[in-house]
């Protein structure tokens, strides 16, 4: 579950139909009687109010003629509502109550940090700041998700070329993968220097390969690479002569992507 910090209290952002949902919960759990914040926050007619508007908006079963009747009630002494309450009688969805390990109460990004706000303008505009950085990290690593995959679906054009032109006829599985696996590591070593087994040795803890751990410039690179070496392998160049050009095909290319990313072109 990824998490926010704000002033040292660590908040926790859950999805909820593909939304982001920040713990008001945890939001005032340094704050002494914090829980009593939130119910203390929905009494507020401002709230309320605030509260209808996203609902109507945003939630086409929201019940507005029972938010009518709330909001004819708010603002008066004996005026009272719970998130339970708030949530059963207008059908409403921008708040929710969790329970379990993650249990407390999430609003909406939205929702969220009109309450921040509530409890105080500068937690609010810290908290905007975080939520900010990381939203800009998932996008980093939805881009590097994205090349990994690009790497993978290029990597199967380079395994056909390998089997169409490498392979023998009736050769066994075996013997199969060590051709698949010998060209693999001449793309390894023309990028990362090293083989996938130099690679295991030198991290006996680390699961999976050399690619899982690559920088996006370096997935970018191999995708590249692998389409080069298919014509390579199919226009008949040996194995020696593939390696070192593409030895000086990473080299130019990694060069050229750390150019680019001072460019903020990749962003």
């Amino acid at each position: 579950m990824p998490k926010i910090k704000v002033e040292n209290v660590e908040i926790s952002v859950i999805k909820v139909g593909g939304e982001d949902y920040i713990s008001l919960t945890d939001m005032v759990r340094e704050v002494e009687n914090g829980s009593a914040l939130i119910e203390k926050w929905l009494r507020n007619k401002n709230t309320i109010e605030f509260l209808g508007i996203w609902e109507e908006m945003y939630n086409p079963d929201f019940n507005s003629p029972e938010f009518g009747g709330i909001m004819a009630e708010a603002g008066t002494n004996r005026f009272l509502l719970s998130v339970k309450q708030w949530i059963e009688r207008t059908n409403a969805r921008g708040i929710v109550a969790k329970a379990g390990r993650y249990g407390g109460t999430y609003a909406q990004k939205d929702l969220a940090f009109e309450f921040a706000s509530w409890v105080s303008p500068k937690f609010k505009l810290y908290l905007i700041r975080d939520y900010q950085r990381l939203k800009a990290d998932e996008q980093r690593q939805l881009g590097w998700s994205a090349k990994r995959e690009l790497a993978k679906i290029n990597y199967r054009i380079h395994t056909d070329a390998i089997q169409n032109n490498l392979i023998p006829p009736a050769v066994s599985r075996a013997q199969m993968n060590i051709i698949y696996a010998n060209e693999a590591d001449v793309l390894n070593v023309a990028l990362f220097g090293k083989t996938h087994q130099q690679w295991q040795r030198e991290n006996p803890t680390l699961k999976g390969n050399q690619r899982d751990y690559a920088t996006i410039n370096q997935l970018i690179c191999i995708s590249n690479m692998e389409n080069i070496n298919a014509v390579m392998i199919s226009d008949g160049i040996p194995q020696p002569q593939r390696l070192k050009r593409l030895n000086e095909i990473a080299i130019h290319q990694m060069r050229v992507l750390s150019q680019v990313d001072n460019r903020d072109l990749l962003k």
